[in-house]
């Protein structure tokens, strides 16, 4: 590429920092007195209190010593011309001389002209400047922003209440020159390059603007190859577009790159300025920076001949262009540093003009007026009355979609003409008699801030209501109707003592602006409305329009959409994720450990490991199966993946994408106890990290973009894998089994648990292209444990003792949360001050908590009473925000506590000394008990780490139990952690995280579990003999069996219990569904308990419970129904010696009918099965190696619940897996894909062998099956010598009555 244009983009970088430097130097001491020379015809007022201007300068003591209004209300103002635009810098005000009239407040406004006021704002507010105590004291102000105008004025907003408004005053700034040319929207200025093609790598263009009109083209540059760039005003926004050597991306089909700012077509100055290096360029409209990277593929934006200014002229057709040009004045343009329009007034070479460029900027004299109150506002314009016909027109600009526009009662009876916007929608009815004579409906979304021109014209019975006639508005409305103009015309609204016929208005008044009226085709004098010789007027801002864009800058975070009003904006946070008046609340949780918290089991879940922070959420899956709860993120590649043909020239490489950013994945990390990830290497010579002393063949990326040149199960900076720490590799001569370079097959596999290289994020190979050199990789999910944040406590001891923190910044949105728990009568939780500002949390009563905060406008205070005591020595809950639409403070669950923000006024919240926790800065108040998970703006404070070096605070704090053991449930017991509590399901027939999870299996013809009741078992490895089993030389003294079944199979036998003295317990299934429990105490003393309320073999879910204390039995099903019987004293219990579920299968005495119910067992479901402290079927099922217990047929686990309304007698296994992402067995994970010659020959050989036994076994089979049907039948036909049914259930008979029972009892 040429050299000249590089050297030029070079020179134009150091005009354009000397450019800003001169700048920066005009403004350097920029504080001269201009107000003190000027003549007293450059004042100018309101009204003045001696009929004439008088000057007001600072000091002034001749005549009336400064200036007072006729009248003091807030529609008077004191005016300055400069006579010429000048930089102001500060200002200054006394009172009257020798009065008791001052000002105590007031703003200020600034204008070119005169006309079309612009009022001085900061922090995005009008600013109100604090005034004067007396007459004669100096009270100067300095600006935060200086400000170029030629006239000021000054508005008093309070004055002293003993007097009357009074002012002397003085303004401070220095000259302002600039270059100005006017466009008048059919002219352009091109610059000309010295060569046919501007090759730059880094521009720098600004300029300021002012136009009255929404469209226009500020500047285009484009080249052959596709580079382009465009400045473009498109309603009232900018829109910049920016394309480098994309051939592809054309100006007239392609988005703009960015757009910025709003409502800059409101003839005001408005600054640009633009940044490229590269790709990467800052955008920025007056205080508004966009950061943006452009499209294409190349960093030099290459313009072929020339930038055009103005507009985009069409080559060889002058007076013809492209686009829309701008229509208005562009004051200081530089192109890299070179000044456009200083070389167009000097008539350089370099410039060529396409029509009318003036060098000094004409100003319309349009006179805007404001409506500031939706119930009050209004303007009243007389017209001519009864004329045969009306005109009337106007522009208006708002953001309510209802509101009053014109309301006027027609002459002759014609009715009344009203105006209005009603859902945006633009609305004209003629009402007599309240009926609508006549109706037009036109536009759609007129509430979008933009000027709307509107124009009503009748004649000859004919009306016509015409919007947008310079825009693509639709076709005209005409409805015939004979109507005579009145002589009055209300806009906006009307006057509270008019009736219906003179002024309508059937919505709320209207606020926004308008200008441009014309009544009977005569522009109406809006200067004379406010003198008050015209009309008449109520909450009127009379030239200027005071529409401010709530939705710049957009204050809905994460992506929220902004909508607005005259008065406020609202927040759409729907498809965010997020939620709150202004979207910054997560929806999701910071942790599975919260998840599970909430009592949730394990599933897929979102995460927001920052919560309102800047990060989204992250699908994640829960292991909520454990003591420890894993969170698992899996990256796009599940399998395994097979390499070959990789070579350190041409490396195979493989990035991992986890549906998440880098930043997401660090801080899910960070927030975690441990991390882990399983790598495995599978290997037939293709070596590893070439150990002992090699260049590694393979490597991985972490979270750094960082080669880790260790594998998995060794440590960082040891170049081995987890064989190579225990010395057990293939061969010792190396640290990893690949390193080996064998033809056999073999694998490194290990975890990888350094947190801060993780999460892996590629895998790079190089050794795979020799001869049958061939590799197989897997890099499972990263998996982490432990929510360092929830459960980061610490206790405070002594009341002066706090930790101290760096100030909390945050000017907008502010969120704390946190856990807390004290047996104090009050405290501070945390406190941060600022100059003025301040925020502060504190529990001010045992039942009181009180969020006061202050951001300029005085402190806001928000209590929350519970109804209970909170200083209980239990966890509670506290979170508190403060954004620009609402504070609250909630407490627990309790109600919040709400105030909306003010709509005017400071909205930053400005802290700057440290952050106090659990103290203040004064040292008094302080905090005693303990604070945990304390999160500011979704950032934890590591509360924990401070306390070790504070004295007065301790890490940590006992006693969770105390608050949550109740999440422990079906008799699980809390056992405290130091991070939090865990629930010890030992002794409970349920299981989970919580011991809420159902332990339930499948039960066939057949299948019997017995728990035998001797020496004490221990059910789990951990668990002491007491708590484990009942000795059996101590008869209970008490009984509690609990059980849920669900089953189609009738008669059944459910649970059978027996003692050594031929005692027993069962429960069954009667044929007919009836459930009853059967007593057996005695050779005689049998009790039999019926429940027949419904047919319990009805395929659906039941419970029982059976409870005996002392001689006091309840029996209750379903929770419905119950059964009490008291036993006689004579009823002697044993010790129960086993439990049997389902067929009992030894030879115990069974009575007949239980015999009958014994046949078969019990088909169906079992679950949370329970005999006092035991759980025999969670024992068969979990500890059958441990615990006292015999299975016997087919004990399939599974879920009673999703059994319901199936066929329970169908029944296939359930298969379950704790890994959602379906990892496989690795350990042989290359059959039938990666076997060597010699594992063909073994698969042969095993094939024979495995052939071979399967025959044998059906013989043996089908030997065994005769056998045993063949005695099957013989016991039928010796019991029951009828024909019988195939289903076994129908053919046993349970008796209802049973001549042996001795007591029966029924429910």
């Amino acid at each position: 590429m040429d050299s000249v244009p590089r050297l030029t983009s070079v020179l134009t970088l150091l005009f354009s920092g000397l450019w800003h430097f001169g700048l920066t130097a005009t403004n350097y001491n920029c504080d001269d007195p201009l107000a003190s020379l000027l003549s007293p015809m450059a004042f100018s007022s309101s009204s003045d209190l001696t009929g004439s201007p008088n000057p007001a300068q600072l000091n002034w003591r001749v005549g009336a010593g400064g200036w007072s209004p006729a009248d003091s209300n807030t529609q008077q103002w004191l005016q300055m011309d400069l006579g010429s635009r000048v930089e102001i810098t500060a200002v200054a005000t006394q009172g009257r001389y020798g009065s008791s009239d001052w000002v105590t407040s007031y703003s200020l406004m600034f204008s070119d002209t005169g006309r079309n006021w612009k009022q001085y704002k900061q922090e995005d507010n009008i600013w109100t400047f604090a005034g004067n105590m007396n007459a004669d004291s100096v009270v100067h102000h300095k600006l935060l922003h200086s400000v170029r105008a030629r006239f000021i004025r000054f508005v008093p907003l309070e004055w002293n209440p003993s007097g009357k408004i009074g002012m002397r005053v003085e303004v401070y700034g220095c000259p302002y020159k600039s270059d100005i040319a006017d466009f008048d929207g059919r002219s352009s200025l091109l610059y000309r390059f010295n060569q046919k093609l501007m090759s730059t790598l880094k521009d720098v263009i600004s300029l300021k603007f002012k136009s009255m009109q929404g469209d226009g083209v500020l500047f285009h540059g484009e080249g052959q190859r596709g580079d382009h760039i465009t400045l473009e005003l498109q309603k009232g926004r900018l829109a910049l577009y920016l394309n480098l050597d994309d051939s592809k991306a054309r100006l007239s089909s392609s988005p703009p790159s960015v757009t910025l700012g709003s409502l800059l077509d409101d003839q005001h100055w408005h600054s640009v300025l633009i940044e490229r290096v590269g790709k990467q360029v800052n955008f920025t409209v007056d205080k508004h920076t966009q950061h943006f990277r452009t499209k294409g593929e190349a960093d030099a934006l290459d313009i072929d001949y020339e930038l055009s200014f103005g507009g985009i002229p069409v080559p060889g057709k002058p007076g013809t262009f492209l686009k829309k040009n701008f229509h208005g004045c562009i004051e200081n343009l530089y192109y890299n540093g070179i000044n456009i329009i200083d070389l167009a007034k000097r008539r350089k070479h370099q410039i060529y003009t396409v029509g009318n460029v003036t060098f000094f900027c004409s100003e319309p004299q349009t006179v805007p007026i404001t409506f500031i109150n939706s119930s009050s506002s209004y303007l009243l314009l007389p017209g001519t009355p009864k004329i045969d016909g009306l005109s009337v027109s106007f522009q208006f600009r708002t953001w309510n979609k209802d509101g009053l526009l014109l309301s006027t009662e027609l002459s002759g009876g014609s009715g009344t003409l009203l105006l209005s916007l009603e859902g945006g929608i633009l609305r004209l009815v003629i009402q007599k008699r309240m009926e609508h004579v006549a109706e037009i409906l036109t536009g759609s979304n007129l509430s979008d801030g933009l000027w709307h021109s509107v124009s009503i014209n009748a004649r000859r019975d004919r009306i016509t209501l015409t919007l947008d006639n310079d825009a693509a508005s639709p076709a005209q409305d005409t409805t015939r109707v004979h109507i005579y103009s009145g002589n009055s015309y209300y806009f906006g609204g009307c006057p509270e003592n008019l009736t219906d016929s003179q002024c309508l208005n059937p919505v709320k008044a209207f606020q926004g602006c308008m200008r441009l009226i014309f009544i009977d085709n005569q522009p109406k004098d809006l200067l004379s409305v406010q003198q008050g010789s015209l009309g008449n007027f109520s909450d009127l801002h009379i030239d200027l329009c005071s529409i401010e864009d709530r939705c710049m800058p957009n204050f809905c975070e994460h992506g929220g959409s902004c909508s607005q009003s005259w008065t406020t904006f609202y927040c759409n946070c729907s498809e965010t994720g997020y939620t709150g008046a202004t979207c910054h609340n997560s929806i999701y949780e910071q942790s599975c450990e919260v998840y599970r918290h909430q009592g949730n089991m394990a599933g897929f879940f979102y995460v927001d490991s920052d919560g309102s922070g800047p990060l989204g959420p992250l699908r994640v899956y829960c292991d909520i199966t454990e003591d420890k709860i894993w969170m698992s993120v899996q990256h796009n590649i599940t399998e395994l993946i097979h390499v070959q043909g990789a070579n350190p020239e041409k490396p195979y490489v493989m990035a991992l994408d986890y549906g998440g950013s880098l930043e997401q994945l660090e801080a899910l990390i960070d927030g975690s106890e441990h991390c882990e990830q399983e790598v495995a290497y599978h290997c037939r010579r293709s070596r590893l990290l070439n150990t002992p002393d090699g260049v590694p063949f393979t490597w991985w990326i972490g979270r750094s973009s960082e080669r880790h040149p260790y594998w998995g199960g060794s440590l960082p900076g040891v170049q081995q894998c987890s064989c190579g720490l225990d010395e057990s590799c293939l061969d010792i001569g190396h640290f990893c089994n690949c390193d080996a370079d064998k033809d056999e097959w073999t694998n490194d596999t290990g975890f990888l648990s350094f947190k801060d290289h993780l999460p892996v994020t590629q895998i790079v190979i190089t050794d795979t292209n020799r001869s049958n050199s061939e590799a197989a990789w897997r890099i499972g999910p990263l998996r982490c444990y432990g929510d360092r944040p929830f459960w980061n406590a610490v206790s405070f001891y002594t009341e002066a003792s706090y930790l101290h923190f760096p100030p909390f910044h945050a000017e907008f949105s502010v969120d704390i949360s946190f856990y807390f728990k004290t047996t104090a009568l009050s405290g501070v939780f945390l406190e941060n001050l600022g100059m003025k500002d301040f925020i502060r949390l504190e529990i001010s009563s045992p039942s009181e908590i009180m969020f006061a905060i202050d951001v300029g406008n005085g402190p806001v205070e928000l209590v929350v009473q519970s109804p209970s005591l909170l200083n209980d020595n239990q966890w509670h809950y506290v979170r508190a925000e403060r954004n620009l639409k609402e504070t609250f403070l909630q407490v627990d669950n309790l109600p919040r506590s709400i105030r909306e923000m003010a709509e005017e006024g400071h909205f930053r919240l400005q802290l700057n000394s440290q952050l106090f926790v659990g103290g203040t800065s004064s040292r008094q108040k302080g905090f005693l008990g303990c604070i945990r998970s304390l999160h500011l703006n979704g950032q934890t404070l590591d509360l924990e780490e401070r306390a070790r070096v504070t004295s007065g605070v301790r890490p940590g704090c006992p006693g969770h139990c105390s608050s949550y053991g109740s999440n422990c449930h079906n008799g699980g017991k809390c056992v405290e952690k130091h991070s939090g509590y865990s629930c010890d399901c030992t002794n409970a027939p349920y299981e989970g995280p919580f011991c809420k999870k159902e332990v339930a299996a499948v039960f066939e013809a057949g299948t019997s579990i017995t728990y035998t009741f001797q020496e004490p078992y221990p059910v789990t490895k951990n668990t002491s003999f007491l708590s484990s089993a009942i000795y059996t030389e101590v008869a209970p003294s008490k009984e509690n069996i609990a059980l849920s079944f669900v089953t189609a199979q009738a008669p059944s036998l459910l649970l059978f219990t027996n003692t050594s003295f031929q005692h027993f317990l069962a429960v069954l299934l009667c044929k007919n569904g009836d459930l009853q429990v059967r007593y057996h105490l005695g050779k005689e003393e049998i009790h039999v308990f019926t429940i027949d309320v419904e047919n319990f073999a009805n395929g659906k879910l039941h419970h029982l419970k059976i409870s005996r204390e002392g001689r006091e039995l309840t029996i209750q099903v379903d929770q419905k129904f119950q059964l009490s019987h008291n036993f006689s004293p004579a009823v002697e219990f044993r010790t129960i010696r086993s439990l049997i579920l389902g067929k009992v299968t030894e030879h115990l005495g069974l009575d007949s009918e239980i015999a009958k119910a014994n046949m078969l067992g019990f088909v169906g479901c079992l679950s949370s099965v329970q005999y006092n402290h035991v759980a025999p079927l969670k024992a068969a099922l979990r500890h059958a190696t441990l615990a006292p217990v015999t299975v016997q047929g087919t004990l399939m686990e599974s879920s009673c619940s999703s059994l319901v309304d199936s066929d329970v007698n169908a029944v296939t296994t359930v298969h379950s897996s704790s890994d959602p992402f379906g990892k496989t067995d690795e350990r042989e994970p290359l059959t039938n894909a990666v076997r060597s010659d010699s594992a063909v020959i073994g698969g042969v050989i095993a094939v024979v062998i495995f052939i071979t036994f399967c025959v044998i076994c059906i013989m043996t089979r089908l030997l065994y099956h005769h056998k045993h049907s063949h005695r099957t039948n013989q016991m039928k036909e010796k019991e029951y010598p009828e024909n019988l049914d195939s289903s076994f259930r129908t053919d046993i008979d349970l008796q209802s009555t049973v001549s042996e029972c001795k007591r029966e009892y029924f429910i």
